[in-house]
């Protein structure tokens, strides 16, 4: 139950857990996380296995394993582009999935489950850094809303999850993350993958200019996924509450400066470019993770290091990643 009667403790390690995504760039890492945790009852299903938009095949997951703890990591991403082309597709495959899995999560007894979010739930000009408490207190960033709806909707199913059936379910808004698995593709990625595959072709391919989106002044604040999967089993250790929980490093960079690390750990030398006709998004989305810090957790991993790391593992997986 919630309230007075829940207080969180170290979860058992045989217990059914249920990791949906676990093949994404967040899914995996929890996996991973929990694996090296001492979790022995791991669950996870490809979307080929089990396709999440569908209701009856969800429910009948659940009746079957029955996990007493789940990550809902699943979800339908993508960068500015794809978001503003795709709108339609990102609302609706999203809220089914939220709405599936959650469900089938309360049908059978899920007892401790994570919601995750993004940063993008918050205002467009929400006063930085943003703070749990500015959810709905103005617009949204047109250049990714439809998405952001459905989160919000996830985060205020939670909510009503804690309200109407007592169960002591939580919610997570990572910042912007990267690292391992994460999607490189032409028309799906986010910022920071999509410059590592443009630097290190650049300078595989002996092209002297790279040519970025924007202005490259908008500021970005990025997390490790590994530091977001240390992040999820410590909430789910050591948090109760409704409102949802910010994770990041509480740290921001101009894309501009960003752009310049992936160039100098990728070993491109040549000139780095800036089309301004293209959009910046969000100017600055800075989490306060201040309510993270004072539960006892704190990021391990600067951003240079994990771009590093980042390279390295794109560079091994070059041909069988999506690209």
């Amino acid at each position: 139950m919630t309230g007075e009667g829940f207080v969180p403790t170290a979860l058992d390690r045989e217990a059914p857990f249920y990791v949906a995504g676990h093949r994404g760039l967040v899914g995996g890492a929890i996996w991973r996380h929990l694996e090296a945790e001492g979790f022995r009852n791991l669950l996870g299903s490809s979307s080929a296995e089990l396709d999440l938009r569908n209701r009856d095949a969800v429910f009948s997951f659940f009746a079957k394993y029955r996990p007493v703890n789940v990550v809902l990591a699943a979800a339908k991403v993508g960068g500015i582009l794809a978001n503003s082309t795709y709108p339609v597709d990102f609302l609706s495959e999203n809220l089914r999935i939220q709405v599936n899995v959650l469900d089938a999560a309360v049908m059978n007894g899920t007892h401790r489950l994570l919601f995750l979010g993004s940063s993008c739930i918050y205002p467009k000009l929400a006063p930085q850094p943003i703070k749990e408490e500015y959810l709905l207190t103005g617009h949204l960033e047109p250049t990714n809303d439809a998405y952001a709806i459905a989160k919000i909707a996830g985060i205020l199913h939670v909510q009503a999850v804690r309200r109407q059936y007592g169960l002591p379910w939580i919610s997570a808004m990572p910042t912007n993350l990267y690292g391992p698995g994460d999607n490189f593709s032409r028309q799906g990625s986010h910022v920071l993958p999509a410059l590592i595959r443009r630097f290190d072709e650049a300078r595989r391919d002996g092209i002297g200019t790279v040519i970025n989106w924007g202005t490259g002044s908008p500021l970005r604040e990025f997390l490790y996924v590994d530091d977001m999967a240390s992040a999820c089993l410590h909430l789910l250790e050591h948090y109760d509450g409704p409102a949802q929980v910010n994770v990041g490093t509480g740290k921001d960079q101009t894309i501009r400066e960003i752009a310049q690390i992936v160039a100098e750990e990728v070993g491109f030398e040549g000139q780095i470019d800036w089309d301004t006709s293209k959009p910046d998004g969000t100017l600055r989305k800075l989490l306060d993770i201040s309510k993270l810090r004072e539960s006892g957790w704190e990021p391990k991993i600067d951003l240079r290091s994990g771009i590093a790391s980042t390279v390295a593992w794109y560079r091994e997986n070059i041909d069988s990643i999506r690209t």
